[in-house]
């Protein structure tokens, strides 16, 4: 067992008297160590109801044989840090993250692990290090909050963030205000709609390294504390076959797992953490792909905030095995790729049957013929800009009018919500890139005031950064290369005519390549908006949007 390296043998002596220091028995040391990542806080609703997932896991790792240790991992909660300096901090979490649980796992020598995440950076980053520590892991998440309900609607998150906007419209009271603050989170768990958190625990699912319910079942239900135990007796067979994170995600899975992105409608910042977990694994996953998966890949489903449906409907209708076996109808799937389950995921969605067509689209009759991503190119764009196009209204699937230049995010939610923004306009903040950031802020705030306003309709929003999951319309992020280094988002001027195709894939503006050039040789960098702490060493080393926002050492350095 890896782990006798720190409980067997003479030299080891001193190891096993701290190991009685900590309680344990002769008799549990005996057994392989399992490592138990616990992400449980009282601060991000996701995770408050981790401790009980995390008993859970003890129970079933203790039932199968084992020697469960727990130790935790951070989690930023994006809703609280959403809108303010908290926001640069969020996207940076997935390398601490990945860092802390590789060097809490290679230190201590465990045999296995099991990751409890739940939220948006936790679970790419438990995903990286997963991948960096290859030793035998699985994954079990804290599970989607329920919809909230207001006048016999279901409603979530976004519906809160946009309520903000009806406000400053005068289009909603202060007392329906307070009245979602009150219903529309209703429980604990990942917030309810297809936003990040849920969108990767259904794509951890779909790759291979949880179980199946891992990403649907309500963090409410029974279900979620049986399914930990599971997921604890199962990392014992996962060890006792030695079957490892990189035996699993492949490069098949990560095209499985593209795939069901593009037919689950997930979120846009999937495309920034599939890349980041795929080069951990020594897998090449190319954003340049993505259009032609999207090409070849109905998108079947409209959860929130796309359409009205949410993460409960969804694990009701079938759960993400029940999207892959309408995939399996048309081949779009590499079925015979390793799961943590032991079995093949041709095996595990056997008989996994779609319930509930109004939730899940069958193959035949879906909501779009391609998926619910799309990846822009142009001169804005040379190398990437991110649409979630399945949340996009058709009459915004092409759209041109004049630049509103923002260098931050604040500016433009005071323009926004001030009236100063017009139909027909697009709204372009920069400067909020991985470097520019630093941290590449979600940009939901701007998105829910225009939506709330209802401009959502008539007013589009490029960013250097991103956007929520939560986000909907045509709001195109991750514009890669950033404004920090002098992309070419940084040389658009107020009132430029902007030209969006979503269709086409494309992202222009209306300046010849010559007063580019002109505006280029004329540009300067700005000066850090951080100059201390993790950011700046954050910033230093974070590569472009396109690239997954990977840490990287200096040319000089490698």
């Amino acid at each position: 067992m890896k782990s006798d390296s720190v409980k067997k043998g003479i030299p080891q002596a001193p190891h096993r008297s701290l190991f009685n220091a900590l309680g344990y028995t002769e008799e549990e040391r005996r057994r392989p160590m399992i490592g138990i990542v616990s992400s449980y806080n009282e601060i991000v609703p996701g995770h408050m109801n981790l401790d009980k997932i995390t008993e859970a896991v003890r129970i079933g790792v203790a039932m199968a044989g084992g020697m469960p240790v727990v130790f935790p991992a951070i989690a930023v909660c994006d809703g609280i840090a959403m809108g303010h300096i908290g926001m640069k901090y969020s996207l940076v979490t997935r390398d601490l993250i990945a860092d802390s649980t590789e060097c809490m796992a290679k230190a201590h020598g465990f045999d296995g692990l099991v990751m409890i995440p739940n939220c948006d950076k936790n679970v790419p980053g438990l995903l990286m290090a997963a991948a960096r520590v290859n030793v035998p892991t699985i994954f079990v998440s804290g599970g989607p909050m329920l919809a909230g309900h207001i006048d016999g609607r279901k409603r979530s998150l976004s519906s809160m963030f946009e309520a903000v906007g009806s406000v400053a419209a005068g289009k909603m009271t202060l007392d329906k205000l307070a009245e979602y603050e009150e219903k529309v989170c209703p429980t604990c768990g990942s917030c309810s709609g297809m936003y990040t958190a849920n969108s990767m625990n259904c794509l951890t699912e779909t790759i291979g390294m949880g179980l199946q319910g891992n990403g649907t079942i309500p963090a409410v239900y029974s279900a979620r504390i049986r399914l930990a135990k599971h997921a604890g007796m199962k990392i014992m067979e996962l060890v006792e076959k030695n079957i490892r994170p990189r035996d699993i995600m492949t490069k098949d899975a990560f095209m499985n797992a593209l795939t069901m992105d593009m037919a689950l409608g997930c979120s846009t910042n999937t495309m920034l953490h599939l890349p980041a977990i795929a080069h951990e694994a020594g897998v090449e996953l190319n954003m340049e792909i993505a259009n032609m998966v999207s090409d070849r890949t109905p998108n079947l489903c409209h959860l929130a905030p796309a359409g009205p449906t949410y993460m409960e409907d969804l694990n009701e209708a079938g759960g993400v095995y029940a999207v892959m076996n309408e995939l399996a109808k048309k081949d779009l799937l590499n079925l015979d790729v390793m799961t943590v389950s032991g079995k093949t995921m041709r095996e595990n969605i056997e008989g996994c049957y779609n319930t509930d067509p109004s939730v899940i689209r069958p193959i035949e009759d879906p909501y779009m013929p391609n998926g619910g991503i799309a990846v822009l190119k142009g001169n804005i764009a040379p190398d990437t800009g991110i649409v979630k196009r399945s949340a996009v209204l058709p009459e915004m699937m092409q759209h041109e009018g004049p630049a509103r230049v923002f260098d931050c995010e604040e500016d433009a939610i005071a323009a926004i919500t001030g009236g100063k923004i017009v139909p027909g306009d697009i709204v372009v903040i920069r400067y909020e890139g991985p470097k520019g950031g630093p941290g590449m802020r979600e940009m939901l705030n701007p998105t829910s005031a225009i939506a709330g306003m209802g401009l959502d309709s008539s007013v589009a929003l490029i960013t250097d950064g991103r956007f929520s999951g939560a986000s909907r319309g045509a709001s195109i992020g991750h514009v890669s290369p950033e404004a920090a280094v002098g992309g070419p988002i940084a040389l658009i001027h107020e009132g430029d005519i902007i030209s969006i195709d979503i269709n086409a894939n494309k992202l222009n503006v209306k300046v010849s390549d010559e007063e580019l050039a002109r505006r280029k040789a004329e540009w300067k960098p700005r000066q850090p908006k951080v100059t201390d702490g993790y950011l700046k060493r954050y910033a230093a080393l974070v590569t472009s949007g396109n690239r997954g926002a990977i840490l990287e050492l200096p040319k000089e350095m490698q």
